[in-house]
């Protein structure tokens, strides 16, 4: 892997590097216990500071850890999984086999994402096959690198195949697919039913990580209380700054429980505080323009709407509280742009949300309370309900699905003998 991303025109390159990786596949069995030992050094190697200013790095850091992922290996592939050894079954003995070559699409709007999505089919045992948004070339090889440098023995270097080509490229799209025993995808709408629409063979997996939206709430005895007010806002805070917002588990909205004597103005002034101290922290790098004017046109749209709305924002695109009333979610702006909205009952803005909702972010005082909101959630399609603060604690399963478990097949055999 001297060139981590290869630059591909041609379904040739992209059928040759699916071969070998096949070839590879069959022949060098991969333990999880393997990968586990070189994930531990790779998310050592990535505290270094030119990575520090990279959007979800450390969260990638924390996914990488032994400490993390070996309780999900043990959950979702069961007892000895860790050595991939047979478990008994009744009669019978149960074994996790990878699929082979698994082909990954991730969206280009999250810097980590084809790294995060190649360890999922790894703990597999599988070879990966990645497509590499161009706008991510640059910050993957960054990660490669790492990984390059702490993997001596090419374990899993080199079952990984990184290719960049242009996203409207179908016939590189195709070949990709029909090369193919898995496959996971990420990214908006559009780009998800492109790629589910590919002439994958018949018998391979395919998980979809498609566009979703989460929400925060909090009930009016937490957030009128002003002794432990700011903590929670802080909490909110990195919820809104990690991954700029772009991710399918930031908060684009927050809704507040209407509570005597607790003044929803208060909380945004403690919230405004946390967002400025935050940005003063993680303050953004660079942002597209397009960005900068949604930004402009959400806060214009939202003071001249209803005069009752209220917001607070630096005179720079920064970062924006938008306030209101209303159970409804708005459209997302994104860029930390977090709207407010105060209303009545909380349950009454549960029973609203459908599957477009991946993650609710809680904060809520009572636990009974707490566990009727979870319960709703869940029927109305909600995947995640997280305490404020953790909405982007990656753990498994995600959007509903079982990530390492997906990408193998488990073999069943009752012996002969019996």
């Amino acid at each position: 892997m001297s060139d981590l991303i290869q630059a591909v025109d041609s379904q040739q390159k992209i059928a040759c590097a699916a071969r070998q990786l096949r070839e590879i596949a069959q022949q060098k069995e991969l333990t999880p216990r393997m990968v586990l030992d070189v994930f531990e050094q790779w998310a050592a190697a990535m505290d270094d500071h030119e990575l520090h200013d990279v959007p979800g790095v450390t969260f990638l850091r924390l996914w990488l850890r032994r400490g993390n992922l070996e309780p999900i290996l043990l959950r979702e592939l069961g007892p000895n999984s860790l050595n991939r050894a047979w478990r008994e079954d009744g009669r019978a003995k149960l074994r996790a086999f990878p699929l082979g070559v698994v082909g990954h699409w991730p969206a280009a709007n999250i810097e980590i994402q084809p790294i995060l999505s190649l360890t999922c089919a790894l703990l597999g045992g599988n070879t990966c096959l990645v497509r590499v948004p161009r706008r991510l070339v640059g910050i993957t090889q960054l990660l490669m690198a790492k990984l390059q440098d702490v993997d001596r023995t090419g374990s899993l270097t080199e079952r990984i195949s990184l290719a960049s080509f242009d996203h409207s490229r179908t016939d590189l799209h195709e070949a990709m697919a029909q090369a193919v025993d898995g496959a996971m995808i990420w990214g908006g709408a559009e780009a998800v039913a492109r790629v589910r629409g590919l002439p994958f063979p018949h018998w391979a997996r395919v998980v979809v990580f498609g566009p979703r939206l989460s929400a925060a709430a909090m009930d009016a005895e937490v957030w009128g209380n002003k002794t432990e007010r700011s903590s929670w806002c802080r909490r909110i805070a990195r919820d809104v700054w990690q991954f700029d917002q772009q991710a399918c588990s930031s908060p684009q909205t927050l809704f507040l429980e209407r509570g005597d004597g607790c003044d929803p103005g208060e909380f945004v002034e403690d919230l405004k505080q946390a967002f400025q101290e935050e940005n003063r922290q993680h303050p953004r790098q660079q942002i597209e323009p397009a960005l900068t004017s949604a930004i402009s046109l959400a806060r214009a749209s939202w003071l001249l709407g209803d005069d009752r709305n209220r917001a607070q924002f630096p005179a720079s695109p920064d970062w924006t509280i938008l306030l209101g009333a209303g159970a409804e979610m708005p459209n997302p702006t994104q860029g930390r742009t977090l709207t407010v909205l105060v209303v009545d009952d909380l349950l009454t803005v549960v029973s609203k949300f459908d599957g477009t909702l991946q993650t609710l972010g809680l904060g809520i005082k009572d636990a009974r309370r707490e566990e009727r909101l979870t319960l709703a959630a869940a029927r109305c399609g909600v995947d995640r309900i997280m305490k404020l603060g953790r909405m982007h604690v990656f753990g498994s399963p995600w959007d509903g699905a079982e990530v390492i478990r997906s990408m193998v097949r488990l073999v069943r055999h009752v012996p002969s003998q019996d």
